[in-house]
């Protein structure tokens, strides 16, 4: 560990509380040692991640690369359109029914497979029953007693909201989980302020020592409006691919059908995607400040030309306002 690591048992001790679960005491420095590319995909929730990862996996296994596919998103929806919108068993609940039987978890239980891809879902929660963060610890828990590090894969591709920040789902950078990470948004505002805000976690755990750094973008639903491509020149990272926004692409998806396959108009896109995907170094970001996210947009848009107006005492109480009796003593005249 680094002499000069500002406030790490500090910021430690955060992440603890948040995650209630111990993470690594120190951040990982050095070159990574795995032969396996695990690369975390970020994006806000709904920007199309599933979408993009299920063709891109879909086409890595296709080129003869050994890809699985693991999905850390509560909604448990990653591995939806791989298997034509059949659900996956996930970890969490299937790991708490063996318990339940006293029995133990086997891989045929949580990883299927289709295409050549493997994949698996680690599910979390059900709506106000727990924390999500806490069940993607768990989940990777589980992970390493199935024997994780012992697998033989290419890639592992995580696909993380990054539009939840406890401390959960920033385990891929924080603990040095992966090697890079890939961001997934459109030309609009909260997808991008998502993207930079993963941009923002990246550079600071980097200042801290760990090694993440960010491949590049996704853009998913390209307009050609261009604000995703301006964000990605301010960051200072390269744009991977840019999915158009077209009908055929959504009927197909809708339709729970791969489009990440030489049989496909799109192949070419995702086969590109993929060799960019593996070829792509981790570089640190350059996150951008609110003003300067903001200034990607025109301000009609979003509201970048507005002055803010203090509010005084007397608006916060209004029919209630009425004159305070001053404490000033005032003294008549001599």
């Amino acid at each position: 560990m680094k002499d000069d690591v500002p406030n790490l048992k500090d910021f430690d001790q955060r992440l603890r509380d948040e995650a209630h679960e111990d993470l690594a005491d120190v951040i990982n420095e050095g070159e990574p040692k795995s032969k396996t590319q695990i690369i975390a995909i970020y994006g806000k929730g709904g920007i199309g991640k599933s979408f993009t990862l299920a063709n891109l996996s879909h086409m890595m296994a296709e080129q003869g690369k050994r890809v699985l596919l693991i999905g850390c998103d509560p909604k448990s929806d990653t591995t939806s359109l791989l298997f034509g919108g059949k659900a996956c068993p996930t970890i969490i609940e299937t790991s708490t029914k063996k318990n339940l039987a006293g029995e133990q978890v086997a891989i045929g239980d949580v990883c299927f497979k289709r295409g050549g891809v493997f994949a698996m879902e680690l599910g979390g929660p059900e709506v106000g029953r727990g924390c999500g963060g806490r069940g993607i610890i768990h989940g990777f828990e589980l992970l390493e007693k199935l024997g994780f590090h012992d697998w033989d894969f290419d890639y592992v591709l995580l696909d993380f909201l990054g539009d939840v920040v406890c401390g959960g789902f920033g385990l891929p950078i924080a603990r040095d989980m992966a090697q890079k990470v890939i961001l997934v948004a459109s030309n609009d505002l909260q997808s991008l302020y998502v993207a930079n805000n993963v941009c923002s976690a990246v550079e600071y755990f980097r200042k801290l020592g760990g090694n993440v750094g960010v491949a590049g973008l996704v853009i998913n639903k390209d307009d050609h409006s261009g604000e995703a491509q301006a964000f990605a020149a301010s960051v200072k990272i390269p744009v991977l691919a840019a999915i158009p926004q077209d009908d055929d692409l959504r009927k197909k998806s809708a339709n729970y059908q791969i489009v990440g396959t030489s049989k496909s108009q799109w192949g070419d896109l995702f086969a590109e995607l993929a060799d960019a995907v593996s070829l792509a170094p981790p570089v640190r970001p350059a996150p951008l400040d609110q003003d300067g996210l903001l200034a990607l947009f025109d301000s009609k848009d979003t509201g970048g030309d507005v002055v803010l107006e203090p509010a005084t005492d007397a608006d916060m109480r209004g029919k209630y306002a009425r004159p305070v009796e001053s404490l000033e003593v005032i003294y008549d005249d001599a």
